[in-house]
């Protein structure tokens, strides 16, 4: 089994900078929501009911072929920071997190796979890609799938499709989204126009974290909103027709900006990188707006020397549970803020050589 202790040093395929369009499509993920038939949703399950649905589907991913690819967590015997740990590397959701009751998750070591015992549903199986791969993550999730449902029921009506806890996920029970990066469209406070044109076509605009969030340092996910009446693969290709023109769209705004506004924006990429490489307390939020100015100075080749998987990876790793990982030690809001500086430093360190 992988320990917590070892994602510390290892960082998943989908914080790697690669993948198409990486520039801006830090990650594409597909999830899909699936019950088991013959058990009541969550909602209105004892805890009994709730145990054995746990207990049924542990075991049938562990006499699956998926038992060489996957871990299983108990979450329910997890300290708070463990939970935490795992919702800052996009493994858990928060609601699984700080749920109660029986429940798990079982997840690869390179993190492209991610299986959720008793979430929202019965079962949230997930597949994290880097950049624009939103095919390949909705074909290893359906890989999932079928492996799982050769030893589980799932609750399935010829009219509704995979029935689920909340009517939204009715039919394929698929939500896929990629996580974008967009300072320029901020800046220029363009982003409202991709927001409303998102929205006509039944998109939805969520944070960093997904649903109920909201956006930090310029990080957006945009996902489907329906999944009844359209097959996974109509749904997958919606979402690769549009994401192309947002791309087009903050690209051509970064230009504009070097261009038109020079000066002024490298000013504000080279403080953010100051500010990162002295900086002896620093908060999550603000640590969160720095990299991505630093990130846009890295893809508009102002800076140079870093790479894009190092600015990935610390927008998750600065993250509070992983510091307190880190220092194996229960940290104040302030001791974090002097921890996640020092780290930060030494990172980019790493990748820029010593200060001086």
């Amino acid at each position: 089994m992988i320990e917590l202790s070892h994602l510390q040093v290892l960082s998943g395929e989908w914080l790697s900078g690669g993948g198409a369009e990486a520039d801006v499509v830090v990650s594409s993920r597909a999830r899909l929501a699936r019950n088991v038939a013959g058990f009541p949703f969550l909602t209105r399950a004892s805890e009994e009911k709730r145990a054995a649905v746990e207990e049924l589907v542990r075991a049938s991913i562990k006499d699956s072929s998926l038992r060489t690819r996957v871990n299983y967590h108990d979450l329910a015997a997890m300290e708070h920071v463990e939970r935490q740990f795992l919702v800052e590397r996009h493994l858990i959701s928060r609601d699984h997190a700080f749920a109660q009751g029986p429940r798990g998750v079982a997840f690869a070591p390179d993190e492209r796979i991610s299986i959720m015992v008793n979430e929202e549903d019965h079962l949230r199986i997930q597949s994290l890609r880097a950049g624009l791969e939103l095919r390949e993550a909705f074909e290893l999730a359906n890989e999932i799938d079928d492996a799982l449902e050769e030893r589980i029921d799932y609750a399935y009506s010829s009219q509704f499709g995979y029935l689920t806890a909340c009517p939204t996920n009715l039919g394929t029970g698929m939500r896929v989204s990629v996580m974008l990066h967009l300072p320029a469209l901020v800046i220029t406070r363009e982003i409202e126009k991709v927001f409303q044109a998102v929205n006509k076509i039944n998109l939805a605009v969520r944070g960093l974290y997904g649903e109920g969030t909201q956006a930090s340092g310029d990080f957006y996910q945009i996902s489907n909103q329906v999944t009844l009446g359209k097959t996974e693969v109509e749904i997958v290709d919606n979402l690769v027709s549009v994401i192309p023109q947002i791309v087009k769209y903050e690209r051509k705004v970064r230009q504009t900006l070097l261009q038109a506004k020079r000066v002024v924006l490298e000013d504000k990429i080279w403080r953010a990188l100051g500010v990162l490489r002295f900086a002896r307390t620093i908060t999550s939020e603000e640590t969160l707006e720095l990299l991505s100015l630093v990130r846009l100075g890295v893809h508009l080749t102002v800076i140079e020397g870093i790479s894009t998987s190092t600015i990935n990876e610390l927008l998750v790793l600065s993250q509070p549970a992983h510091l307190q990982k880190v220092e194996s030690a229960k940290l104040s809001s302030h001791e974090r803020d002097v921890v996640r500086a020092r780290y930060i430093r030494e990172r980019l360190s790493k990748d820029m050589g010593p200060v001086g």
